[in-house]
């Protein structure tokens, strides 16, 4: 690593570090990113011990390094790297904790995942040289969580500890959110993924980590993760079913060992009434299901060691109980507004009752329009050759790729003319495009686009879950891919049937005035906005003003 134009940036937060920051430091001596240079910051968030001191020798030593020492004043470690980023002259941000050593390739194989344009971030992995039963557990969690996150093609989730971005992204959206003393890392790649930026699991860059030496900090941490971890979900209550990261046992768990406790503690009042003493059983019965579902996880832990497989039940009984609780004292300590300005787009209750509405919508509106669409059918077949349905790729909520259904009403093969007729070049300015002459578009197509009877078929998209009745309309991945970051709040929520844009002038509308009346929407969400949208609807294809 040499003094030139940095390629990429390594930034290293510190905050009373002095026990292993110079071993990270060593670590990333020889590192580079495979083409430039590379930049190091190392940013302490006021250290009390010999933190800085041991830095300023450490830099002292290696002159020939292009190393700065910057200082923040808090002890957050968000700050930190916040301020790192602000300073850094690289393209990439490369973040690592203090207490890691990275491996000899660490920095170019994290920048190599790069090398695909669309990637904004990248994790990844952690491992140990410790000995002891509490290390090799926590060790055998991250491996589990690895081995899951495998099965995705992008993540939703990135840990502080090995982690990557493209600097223009991560100013974008502010950086780390310095509210949270914990999860700030997943809170910003939940905001990313919220966009549809696409993250990628890095297993191959690995950094060595300490992990916990004893049950007690083992439950500590947990305990300040399930914390931290119920604010995160108020603000991101769709990540509360499901992320890339945590196994929905793990959720499994929790609530099986509140049933087991909530049980026992119940059946004392056998004590009076003997017939809650039946409820002990009921409580047995819960952590007996409890360990059942753990077992696929103590059989990798015995493929470890079988010291591990002997400490595994408890440890996961622990563990649940520190999360749990940790989550049920951050939901009383949160449970008035969250400091800022920031809210969750949908609520979660809120999230539910649009659900329900969803599903109960598109059943009528399937069963309404059976005879409207099977009389399409017969016009499309007569009319002109090929399928009645047609199915394309468009993207939907958090850049969720899925398969919209519509009636076909262009001729076939119409997707392969569309480079003769639109310019995505030139779409950088607004990306969308909607031709109001479109060559393509059948007779009877022409009926049922201003109609949008064409778009009944999406009744069925809704079920599935893949879109809600009201929201924005879905784009093709090639015009979201020329989104800019403003623009692609607008994947925040689910596409909908009908929108702001189709009770306000449709086509006739710019996408600028579009893009204004659908972030609005999305901003100031409410249910009751969702139905006053339902009942404009049929007035404004009635209308048909902008209908192409």
């Amino acid at each position: 690593m040499s003094r030139g134009k940095s390629a990429a940036t390594v930034i290293v937060p510190t905050h009373n570090h002095a026990a292993t920051v110079i071993a990270c430091l060593d670590g990333l001596v020889n590192q580079r990113p495979s083409d430039g240079e590379l930049e190091l910051l190392i940013v302490d968030a006021g250290s009390t011990d010999a933190t800085v001191a041991q830095v300023t020798a450490w830099q002292a030593r290696h002159t020939e390094i292009a190393a700065r020492l910057l200082h923040v004043p808090s002890g957050s470690l968000a700050d930190a790297r916040n301020a790192g980023a602000e300073a850094a002259q690289g393209d990439l941000l490369l973040f690592i904790d203090a207490d890691c050593v990275p491996a000899a390739d660490w920095v170019a194989t994290m920048c190599s995942s790069f090398a695909d344009p669309a990637i904004v971030g990248v994790r990844g992995a952690i491992r140990t040289t410790q000995r002891g039963l509490t290390p090799a557990f926590v060790q055998a969690e991250y491996d589990d969580r690895y081995d899951r996150m495998r099965g995705f093609a992008t993540i939703d989730f990135i840990d502080n500890y090995a982690a990557a971005y493209r600097r223009e992204v991560f100013l974008a959206n502010g950086g780390f959110d310095a509210f949270f003393a914990a999860g700030e890392d997943q809170e910003l790649s939940f905001r990313l993924a919220e966009k549809g930026y696409r993250m990628t699991f890095q297993p191959a860059a690995v950094v060595d980590h300490r992990h916990d030496t004893g049950l007690g900090s083992y439950m500590r941490r947990k305990y300040h993760q399930g914390f931290w971890k119920a604010p995160l979900t108020r603000l991101h209550p769709e990540r509360m079913v499901q992320d890339a990261h945590t196994p929905q046992v793990l959720k499994l768990q929790i609530v099986l060992l509140s049933l087991t406790l909530g049980l026992a503690l119940a059946s004392l009042l056998g004590l009076v009434w003997p017939w809650a003493g039946w409820l002990l059983l009921g409580a047995g019965a819960a952590l007996a299901t409890l360990l059942l579902s753990a077992l696929p996880f103590l059989v990798k832990l015995a493929r470890r060691s079988p010291q591990l497989a002997l400490i595994g039940p408890g440890m996961v009984i622990a563990r649940s109980l520190a999360l749990g609780a940790g989550y049920l004292a951050g939901t009383i300590h949160f449970a008035g507004a969250l400091p800022g300005q920031r809210h969750p787009v949908i609520p979660g209750w809120k999230r539910v009752i649009k659900r329900a509405v969803d599903i109960a919508g598109a059943l009528v509106g399937l069963l309404a329009a059976i005879p409207l669409v099977a009389l399409a059918a017969l016009a499309i077949k007569l009319d002109s050759p090929g399928p009645v349905f047609y199915w394309q790729v468009r993207i939907g909520e958090n850049g969720r790729p899925f398969r919209i259904a519509k009636l076909r009403s262009m001729i076939v093969n119409a997707d392969t003319q569309l480079d003769e007729l639109v310019d995505f070049t030139a779409l950088s300015a607004e990306p969308a495009f909607k031709l109001a002459d479109d060559p393509r578009v059948t007779r009877v197509g022409r009926i049922l686009r201003r109609t949008s009877l064409d778009e009944a078929p999406q009744f069925y998209n809704v079920l599935r879950g893949e879109m809600s009745l009201v929201g924005p309309r879905p784009e093709e991945a090639r015009v979201v891919s020329l989104y800019s970051d403003n623009q692609r709040r607008r994947l925040a929520v689910k596409p909908g049937i009908t929108g702001p844009m189709q009770v306000s002038g449709r086509g006739a509308l710019t996408f600028n005035e579009r893009l204004a009346l659908e972030l609005e929407y999305i901003e100031h969400f409410s249910l009751w906005r969702d139905f006053a949208i339902l009942l404009q609807t049929l007035p404004a294809v009635v209308h048909g003003k902008g209908a192409h």
